[in-house]
């Protein structure tokens, strides 16, 4: 049997020919309608049948004295039969309820209402003629009420009705007008054209009201299928209510999802079972109370949550109902379905947890903490008050990250969490702003000694050391705090003031603390600029490269010259290494000037005798680039400068910054038969265990010390003899830098220094100039 979806499936109008059983439409399925209209039939066949009979004995009685015998009882066992054989089948046919009919079958029906038909309307014809007016009229009233109960009968089946009708009534008509009684027969004919067409109607009728039960007959069990699979799969659930919101119907699943029998929850109050023990107390959640104001409403709502507390547990409820009306109008409660969408719920509220706070630390992230900072500053904005924001910076974390890895410093970075949180108080916040980098939001910072306390705390305890998976850590921590609203009205422009600090402590050298002051964007507007030229500055050759002599410490001879990068800006003027170097390093521009640098450096030294050396200074910026190598290699490849004369110069602090990375650069250098220069010994993270990994040619000895050695302080001097000493043993030279009078000279000869660079012998002068001292040399030799 084939099965229309319910909503495709629509009540159709049908024209007449589907009325009658010619055509059947494709929108709905044709047998069923077929089916209710054969039952019909059959279920009226026993009355058919009785009177028929009856019909044929009332005929044979009154005409048994004036019609011939023969043709009278044929006629009446014809009649006999043919109402006997359309009753057999019909009979046999009776006790079962056809669910489908075909059109064959349909017309059957009309096939045995004609002969039944045909025979009943040969009486007027055959025995008009043999009938007083008496008797003509009752077989004229017989043969109409005959129509009459075929019309009853047989209203669902319109063209087998139709057919009855015709005949009978035609047969009448003409037995009428063959006897003369002229208005007798109008008057059948009328009768049976009017039988005629309200049968047709009153089968149409039928046909469309069948067709709708199917259609809604075919809804309600495709809607039935669904809710049984909805239960038994563990989805929504019915609930329904009277007028007074008390439950009068809970499927199964909404007394299993309480815990309860389906018994005890009739007549009970939903809002009562839904708040649990809240009930007595009246401590309502909103969602409850939404609902309740819903319900006394009497309005309908959707996919309304609200909790349930089901045992010890909270589970999270969607509701969905709407009210119900009787034909009068009258409020009759509510019908509505139910789900437990608590998965979804705790799934949502973890996304958003997720969303708000770092997954490592476990602390607020950026988001939370620059929502709190914009509430804190809408209060003080409020209460004319201040707040403020501290933003900090751990110092020395990356080299740990670099030489334990990343799994350590994730570590440390949790310890690190948990020492913050565990010195907020309910007027601070603290989160993770990302990387190494923290942020606290400061509620209330009308007193300005407790900001600086509570900055220099938080130096002080993440200064501690910290023991994590067998190693002890020594990190340290830069400080910036800004105050609301004095140092920025908007959530952005406090968060840059304390930035801005935070800066200048990292300047400091780490582990200091330092609050905004206007002079600070100052100085960063001046550094935006700073930046801006210098990206244009390679490119309009507005570098240019001097160089320093180095000489020897005994006959005063040059030995070397040191390459120092100069800047002139048409709008800036001579701008100082001192500035701008650590803008290039930190706009990572560095790389590609080292490399100007250095190729300049090395096409000028092969202007000058084969013996002397050129110095060049590399950050650890540059030593970090993958390329480094190759291109200290095509700088000596394009000068035609042999590797031994070029030194590079390098500080502790690339053994730092860049842990064992540096240590294998370097050694790649080395193998190329470059010379190595440890500058600055003494003043950074001083340790003989960089000697002892990388070979230097070279340690120089810083002017700060040869500056005190000159002025006979005792730890000047005591570092210097240190240094000598060790650098003799090891096979390198010491050079003294920033040697400027005579007096700091003779010092550091009688320390036992080789090398001498400073002003007594020669300021960082242009390559000419440079050039022109090898003239010198000569003319004096």
């Amino acid at each position: 049997m084939s099965r229309t979806h319910p909503s495709s499936a629509q009540p159709v109008t049908p024209d007449w020919k589907t009325v009658l059983g010619f055509t059947e439409p494709k929108e709905i399925d044709w047998g069923r309608v077929r089916a209710a209209q054969v039952n019909v039939g059959r279920r009226l066949a026993p009355v058919r049948l009785a009177t028929s009979l009856i019909g044929v004995v009332v005929a044979v009685a009154l005409l048994r004295h004036n019609a011939p015998r023969f043709e009278l009882y044929g006629w009446a066992s014809l009649c006999a039969i043919v109402s006997l054989l359309m009753a057999h089948g019909q009979f046999h046919d009776r006790k079962w309820q056809f669910q489908t009919a075909t059109q064959s079958e349909l017309h059957r029906e009309t096939i045995w209402s004609t002969l039944a038909a045909v025979s009943w309307g040969a009486a007027p014809l055959l025995f008009g003629k043999y009938c007083n007016a008496s008797d003509l009229l009752m077989i004229w009233a017989l043969c109409l009420a005959m129509i009459a109960a075929s019309a009853f009968a047989l209203a669902a089946l319109p063209l087998a009705t139709s057919f009855y009708i015709v005949v009978m009534s035609a047969s009448l008509s003409l037995g009428m007008w063959n006897i003369g009684l002229t208005w007798v027969a109008a008057v059948a004919g009328i009768f049976g054209v009017g039988m005629t067409l309200a049968c047709l109607s009153s089968g149409r009728t039928f046909i469309i009201h069948a067709s709708s039960d199917l259609v809604l007959a075919e809804r309600n069990e495709v809607v039935s299928l669904l809710l049984r699979e909805f239960d038994d799969s563990g989805g929504d659930w019915m609930w329904q209510t009277d007028a007074s919101k008390c439950l009068t119907h809970v499927s199964p699943r909404f007394a299993f999802a309480l815990g309860m029998d389906t018994e005890m929850l009739d007549t009970k109050p939903l809002l009562q079972i839904l708040a649990g023990t809240a009930w007595e107390a009246g401590n309502f959640s909103a969602g409850l109370r939404e609902l309740a104001e819903r319900l006394k409403m009497r309005e309908s709502f959707s996919d309304l949550i609200l909790p349930v507390t089901i045992g010890t547990e909270i589970h999270w409820w969607e509701l969905s109902a709407s009210p119900r009306f009787d034909d009068r109008g009258s409020f009759l409660g509510f019908r509505g379905v139910g789900s437990d969408v608590t998965a979804q719920r705790r799934s949502a509220d973890k996304i958003n947890h997720m969303a708000r706070f770092d997954t490592l630390t476990g602390l607020p992230n950026r988001l939370q903490v620059t929502e709190a900072l914009g509430e804190a500053m809408s209060e003080a904005d409020r209460w004319r008050s201040k707040c403020a924001f501290i933003m900090i910076d751990l110092d020395r974390f990356k080299q740990i990250n670099d030489t334990l890895g990343h799994p350590i410093g994730d570590r440390l970075l949790t310890r690190v969490a948990e020492r913050l949180r565990g010195m907020m108080t309910d007027k601070e916040l603290c989160g993770r702003l990302g990387g190494d980098e923290f942020g606290v939001v400061v509620r209330d910072a009308s007193d300005p000694a407790r900001l600086s306390r509570i900055a220099r705390e938080i130096i002080e305890t993440l200064s501690k050391p910290y023991e994590v998976d067998q190693h002890t850590l020594y990190i340290g921590a830069s400080v910036g705090t800004a105050i609301g609203p004095r140092d920025g009205r908007t959530v952005e422009m406090l968060i840059r003031s304390a930035d801005l600090a935070l800066y200048r402590s990292k300047d400091q050298g780490g582990g200091a603390h330092n609050a905004y002051e206007p002079q600070l964007h100052v100085h960063a507007e001046e550094r935006r600029v700073l930046e801006i030229a210098l990206r244009k500055a390679l490119e309009r050759n507005e570098f240019t490269v001097h160089y320093q002599p180095v000489v020897n410490a005994e006959g005063g001879t040059i030995e070397s010259f040191e390459a120092l990068l100069r800047w002139n800006n048409p709008e800036l003027g001579n701008v100082s290494p001192a500035r701008f170097v650590p803008v290039a390093e930190d706009a990572r521009l560095i790389g590609p000037i080292g490399e100007w640098v250095l190729r300049t450096a090395c096409q000028e030294a092969m202007r000058w005798p084969d013996q002397i050396r050129i110095a060049v200074n590399v950050s650890a910026e540059q030593l970090g680039q993958p390329g480094y190598v190759t291109s200290v290699i095509s700088a000596l490849s394009h000068s035609r400068l042999p590797a031994h004369r070029l030194e590079l110069e390098v500080t502790e602090s690339v053994f730092m910054r860049e842990g064992t990375g540096a240590v294998a650069v370097l050694d790649q250098l080395l193998g190329l038969g470059v010379r190595l220069a440890l500058d600055d010994f003494g003043t950074g993270y001083s340790s003989l265990g960089y000697l002892s990994k990388t070979k230097f040619n070279t340690i120089k000895i810083d002017r700060s010390f040869v500056q005190g050695a000159s002025k006979n302080a005792p730890e000047a001097l005591a570092i210097i003899r240190a240094v000598v000493a060790m650098a003799d043993s090891l096979g390198m030279a010491t050079t003294a830098e920033g040697v400027e009078t005579e007096q700091e000279l003779n010092t550091v000869r009688k320390l036992g220094c080789r090398k001498i660079q400073g002003y007594l012998f020669g300021r960082p002068m242009p390559a000419p100039e440079a050039r022109r001292l090898f003239d010198i040399d000569r003319a004096v030799a």
